[in-house]
């Protein structure tokens, strides 16, 4: 289990940074071609825009909801993350932040 010191450490780690900032935008444009009657749709759109405007701000809020997500987790599996499960991860945690 990562430690609260690692975890703020983790948040500041430039290669998780910029892996989330990617799965952002990736899941950004998956709700820009979701179905509208999606649960939140309205409010995931609004997300979707503002991660397509400023990407690196919206890595960054959602990097924490990962990390937060992801504490029992060692330091190094945090690491050793692959892309489909910080997508996953990034897919998980929208609903947090689409909140209009």
């Amino acid at each position: 289990m990562a430690a609260y010191e690692d975890l703020y450490k983790l948040a500041a780690n430039t290669n998780l940074q910029q892996r989330t900032m990617v799965a952002a935008e990736k899941q950004a444009v998956l709700i820009v071609e979701e179905d509208a009657a999606t649960a939140n749709h309205a409010n995931r759109l609004i997300w979707a825009a503002s991660v397509l405007r400023e990407p690196s701000s919206a890595a960054k809020a959602m990097l924490n909801a990962v990390l937060a997500i992801n504490s029992e987790l060692t330091t190094e599996q945090i690491l050793g993350a692959s892309d489909a499960a910080i997508q996953a991860n990034v897919a998980t945690t929208v609903d947090l932040f689409a909140t209009g």
